[in-house]
Formats: structure tokens, sequence, C-alpha cells
């Protein structure tokens, strides 16, 4: 948007940018549902028994919210792998079933974009420019490079671009300023956070979040990891583990009031 200067004698007339602020509004994405992963059941099957886990979790993050505050709050892992951004985009979905909620689901695991969340939600060449792109480019606002997703009742962030120096992004003000301004738009932001063990990254985070969830996945997670992940995060801010991938099929407590049971003890968490 161009700017009056300080006119002293000729008037220096700015150019118009090339794409002005408001053509820059991203477009709503037209999902391809067929695409999405069957594992985000928070939003493909959100009456499923494996989305009442999610829902668990929803409550305890619920628990902690106040109403004059957004709460902010960062799922991780131990290590690549072990089931945190089918967590975060599963939490973020049953926070989304609330039609009143504000949800934003951003995606800062820098190091691996367009692996997770765009490819999970199959946004596809919709996505674009993401968070990497707002934190090098202030000019962009927060809204312009959120989408939103109607379907779900969820806005998500991307990471975007690769990011060339992810620990300096993530440690940058500008991204305490749009972690600011992500506060003061939504009710929940759901952060999809680099794994604790093996990049210092998730440790920045600290200041910026109300808690973390520390997601662990079953018969895979090593001992000597999780403790090492325990030991980073010490300080007061973990909410809870989540045992991913656990299954609970066996169990006759878990089939309580779903249907027939035709797809009982399908689906393993």
């Amino acid at each position: 948007m161009s700017r009056v200067e300080n006119i002293t004698a000729a008037p220096r007339i700015k150019p118009i940018p090339a794409t002005a602020p408001e053509t820059r509004q991203r477009p709503v994405p037209r999902l391809s549902l067929k695409r999405v992963d069957a594992h985000l059941v928070s939003l493909m099957a959100p009456e499923s028994p494996a989305a009442e886990q999610y829902r668990a979790l929803r409550y305890a993050v619920e628990c902690e919210h106040q109403p004059e505050r957004a709460t902010l709050s960062c799922v991780c892992s131990p290590l690549p792998g072990d089931g945190k951004s089918i967590t975060a985009i599963n939490l973020a979905g049953t926070l989304a079933q609330d039609s009143k909620a504000r949800v934003l689901l951003m995606e800062v695991d820098l190091r691996r974009p367009s692996v997770t969340m765009e490819d999970r939600l199959a946004l596809g060449n919709t996505a674009g420019r993401g968070l990497v792109d707002a934190i090098l480019d202030p000019s962009f606002s927060l809204e312009e490079v959120v989408l939103h997703l109607p379907n779900f009742n969820l806005s998500v962030l991307p990471a975007g671009k690769r990011a060339s120096a992810p620990y300096e992004a993530l440690k940058s003000p500008r991204f305490g300023e749009l972690l600011n301004q992500a506060r003061q738009r939504y009710d929940y932001v759901i952060l999809d956070a680099p794994p604790v063990v093996p990049v210092p990254d998730c440790r920045l985070l600290i200041k910026w979040v109300d808690h973390f969830i520390l997601v662990v996945a079953a018969n895979r997670t090593p001992r000597e990891a999780v403790d090492d992940a325990l030991t980073m995060m010490s300080g007061g801010k973990l909410l809870g583990l989540v045992f991913n991938g656990y299954d609970r099929s066996a169990s006759r407590y878990y089939d309580y009031g779903y249907g027939n049971g035709k797809n009982r003890g399908r689906i393993r968490w």
C-alpha cells in the first residue's frame, strides 16, 4: 500500500505494488476429501471410537483454556515418526468441532515442510506461501498466509517454503509477533512442532506456548529418547503424554455406544 511521503517541493509518487494487499487474501481451497489422510479421524470420522480418544485430549486442553486469552498448545515428540503431526491435526480438528471455537493449526516444523500438513490434508498447490514466507517478509500479515477450511471449521498455516535456517527463523522476533497475532485472533492455536531430541528448535517455543503435549509411539520410541525429551522440556509446561499406536481394540470397554459394531476394533491407536 502506498504511503504519503514528506512533501516539500515536487511530490514523489510511490509506485503501487503489483500485488495489492487486498488481493493477497488467501483463497478458500477446494479440498479433495477422498485424498485426506484416513488417520485424521477427527475430521473424516468424528463419531468413531478412535476420534473419541482425541476428544479426551481436547477435554484436557479445554480445561487449561482461559476465555480471555488464546491457548497455545505445542504438540511434539522425542523422535521423528512418533505420530506428532497426526496427533496435532486430530487435536485441532476435534477442537474445531465446536462451531463457536476459532482454531488455528500451525506447522512450525520448518525442517520438513510439505510432507505433513499439506499432504495429509490434501492441500495440494493451494498451500503456496506459509509461515516461513511471513517470517521472511513482514509485509505479510497472519491472515494473508492462513488457509481457512470451512468444511472443518479450521484454519491452517503450513510451513510454506523451506527455511534455510530453521532455528534462526523460530528464534526471530517476527515469529513471536505472528504468535501474538494468533493469540488475538483465535481461541486455540495448535503447533505441530519439531521432534525434541534430534534438533533444538522445539526448545525455542517454551517461552511462547502454554503447554506441551508429548507424543510417544508405543513399542517404538526408545525409553532413553523419552527420558531425554522430558529432561529438555522440564519447567512445568508438560500437559501430558500421548501413547500413540497402542492397540485397545481387544477391550470391550472402548465399544460403548457405537452402533452395530461393524467397524469395531479395526483402527489401531
